[in-house]
């Protein structure tokens, strides 16, 4: 399944696709943690946009379908912060989000990355079984909310995938 699917950054034109596709992914992360007004919920296509200008985003598709996709930002120091890794949910388990971060982090190391940071839901056992995967371990925790978040890191010298 994985390999019908390409890999390529994102742009204008993607931004109502990635953003339905958000919205359908984070329902299960909002039913976990009985709060649908999480971000990734309430995001709008003109703070998208904004985002999108500023940020590398990469978006898995399926024919002209987008099925997943990634944002992250690199700052001055070399952390490149990673967030919003989503997947169709019936495309998931077949190696499309690692895909995904795999690629993101390839981008970046090249643009000068040194380490990579994600927050993922402290109860999205799910999740951070994929990024401890590909190498992130816990760093911390913070509350949003009333959502535990945990914070991952990995240092940039790891390989981008497994």
């Amino acid at each position: 399944m994985g390999t019908s699917v390409t890999i390529s950054a994102a742009g204008e034109r993607d931004a109502e696709q990635i953003l339905k596709l958000q919205y359908l992914c984070f329902q299960s992360e909002a039913e976990r943690y009985g709060d649908y007004g999480i971000a990734p919920l309430t995001e709008t296509q003109e703070e998208f946009r904004a985002q999108l200008a500023r940020t590398t985003v990469l978006v898995a598709r399926l024919g002209e379908e987008i099925v997943g996709a990634v944002r992250a930002s690199l700052d001055e120091d070399g952390t490149v912060s990673v967030g919003r890794l989503i997947v169709h949910p019936r495309l998931q388990r077949h190696g499309l989000g690692g895909r995904l971060l795999a690629g993101v982090e390839q981008r970046l190391a090249e643009a000068g990355a040194r380490r990579y940071r994600l927050v993922t839901g402290g109860r999205s056992e799910g999740n951070q079984r994929l990024y401890r995967r590909y190498g992130y371990t816990p760093a911390g925790t913070e509350r949003d909310r009333d959502v535990v978040l945990l914070t991952m890191v990995k240092d940039a010298a790891e390989p981008a995938g497994v």
